[in-house]
């Protein structure tokens, strides 16, 4: 798990944070960092399209507390990180939006199907930087290939890509049964300076 990355990131938000807080007129507004060590971006601007998705016809963004998308990029000349999530809700059935999603992944590559108890829980950003020698370079490329960690439950992820580039769209029954709610996530990471 980008091992070199906590202290880093912790330090970014930790300075980022209170500046935010400290500006309420622009909670709403993106906040961009640009310097010399790196830049960063934090914003409510996610959606469908921002992430190589269409928008499922008819669906809304979800309206629960603490719910808002997520736009966190953060590059620097060692590594860098996109993460971008954001939630919907349709009135039809999770059926028709699994089946909607799988066909637009397909353009990403090979479809994975997995089941678990809650969305969210199987995406995992691991470290790009391998060892030197052969074994290491095989198994860094075998543990990039996306698994799913669980094999039973109510919500339905379907994920393409690699672990350090991969969309998921994880769809579960609406609130009362009714309908489906799904969130649509992106993940992009690398260990070497490049575009993200």
């Amino acid at each position: 798990m980008f091992r070199h990355l906590v202290f880093p990131l912790a330090l970014t938000a930790a300075l980022a944070l209170p500046v935010c807080a400290q500006q309420p007129d622009t909670q709403d507004k993106p906040f961009d960092v640009r310097s010399s060590v790196g830049d960063m971006h934090v914003g409510k601007d996610a959606d469908a399209a921002k992430q190589g998705l269409p928008l499922y016809p008819g669906a809304r963004p979800k309206q629960e507390k603490d719910n808002d998308p997520l736009n966190f990029g953060i590059l620097t000349e060692s590594f860098g990180m996109k993460l971008m999530v954001a939630k919907y809700e349709s009135d039809d059935s999770p059926a028709k939006v699994i089946d909607f999603y799988r066909g637009k992944l397909k353009k990403y590559g090979k479809v994975l199907e997995c089941h678990s108890q809650k969305h969210g829980g199987d995406v995992e950003v691991h470290d790009t930087d391998s060892d030197s020698d052969k074994d290491s370079k095989d198994k860094d490329k075998d543990s990039k290939e996306l698994k799913c960690e669980q094999s039973s439950g109510p919500v339905t992820e379907l994920k393409v890509g690699t672990e350090d580039n991969q969309h998921v769209v994880a769809v579960e029954p609406g609130d009362a049964g009714k309908g489906a709610t799904f969130a649509l996530v992106y993940v992009h990471t690398r260990g070497k300076r490049g575009d993200i």
